[in-house]
């Protein structure tokens, strides 16, 4: 299914969680989602509210379970007031594939700026203990301070959030946003997903035409000959642009290197927006002969909730 067919397909959606209230900056989305061998999903996203500063106000990551990918029930939650953490933004939920158990990682702002925390694995993703929170890849901040932070975008150092997942051939793959004054996307790998190693020195993709801004991974999805990089971003001309967040296409055959496939404007934005053109976070996961597609959109009235999109997909996805 080529590039416009699929945008088309995916202005068919249902809603799969609405915010906790009808008021303007109050979000539900940041989806983080898996299936497991006996068909069953699961589900975390983040809930955020706009009583807290920005960057503060994701209060909930949401556990939730399903059997179609399309009619979800919350089967447990894990607030901010159950660490000792300000906020959450994007969660990542996956099963290790030698030992069955369930994972949970996630990203706040901690000591030393933002970083990915993990938990400890679980039997079930209602069982997660948030009492095992520890950090897996801790902003590089002091570091850099040590050395003059002349060496890496500046003066600022770089803090990460918004891990997204997945494990190939044995080999645990995150890509993650670091930011220092931008957001930009890189790419780390593990043994075992519990100690990270940067995969690339530089960032995967360019800032650069319409993400000249911000520039973010969002997912990774196999193609029958290598990978499509499904990324988000933004103009420093948009509005509010922090947040104002569109998709685009990258793709790589080894994972190695990797090609804008939408420089000049994006491919995905909400088809219900506001002041806010926002289409990000997506997962796309294969689901038999659909691709499921989950993904946090904005809506007329301000909020953003957190929306899924099947369509068909062809010998080549």
């Amino acid at each position: 299914m080529p590039i416009p067919q699929w945008l088309k397909a995916l202005e068919k959606y249902e809603v799969v969680l609405r915010p906790d209230k009808d008021e303007a900056g109050w979000w539900a989305g940041a989806p983080s989602v898996m299936m497991t061998r006996d068909g069953t999903f699961y589900l975390a996203a983040r809930m955020r509210d706009t009583l807290s500063p920005r960057g503060r106000r994701g209060y909930e990551i949401r556990l939730l379970e399903s059997e179609d990918g399309i009619t979800f029930t919350k089967i447990a939650g894990i607030s901010r007031d159950d660490t000792s953490l300000p906020g959450f933004e994007r969660p990542a939920l996956l099963q290790d594939p030698r030992s069955g158990k369930f994972k949970l990682y996630g990203c706040s702002e901690m000591a030393d700026g933002w970083g990915i925390w993990k938990l400890d694995d679980a039997d079930h993703p209602a069982k997660f203990d948030p009492k095992t929170l520890k950090p897996v890849l801790a902003a590089r901040r002091p570091e850099l301070e040590a050395k003059g932070a002349q060496e890496h975008h500046g003066t600022f150092g770089t803090q990460y959030k918004d891990p997204f997942i997945v494990v190939i051939d044995g080999i645990f793959h995150m890509f993650v946003i670091g930011f220092d004054r931008l957001e930009r996307a890189y790419h780390f790998t593990s043994d075992d997903g519990e100690r990270w190693s940067p995969a690339q020195a530089s960032p995967i993709l360019e800032n650069t035409g319409w993400h000249n801004c911000f520039t973010r991974p969002a997912c990774l999805y196999p193609l029958r000959l290598g990978y499509m990089l499904v990324y988000e971003g933004s103009s420093i001309a948009w509005y509010d642009n922090g947040y104002n967040i569109a998709t685009g296409f990258a793709y790589s055959l080894d994972l190695t290197t990797f090609t804008d496939l939408t420089p000049q404007k994006p491919a995905l934005v909400s088809s219900t927006p506001g002041k806010y053109q926002t289409w990000r976070y997506s997962h796309w996961l294969r689901v038999g002969n659909t691709i499921h597609v989950f993904f946090e959109a904005a809506c007329p009235d301000d909020t953003n909730e957190l929306r899924v999109a099947a369509m068909k997909r062809d010998g080549l996805y």
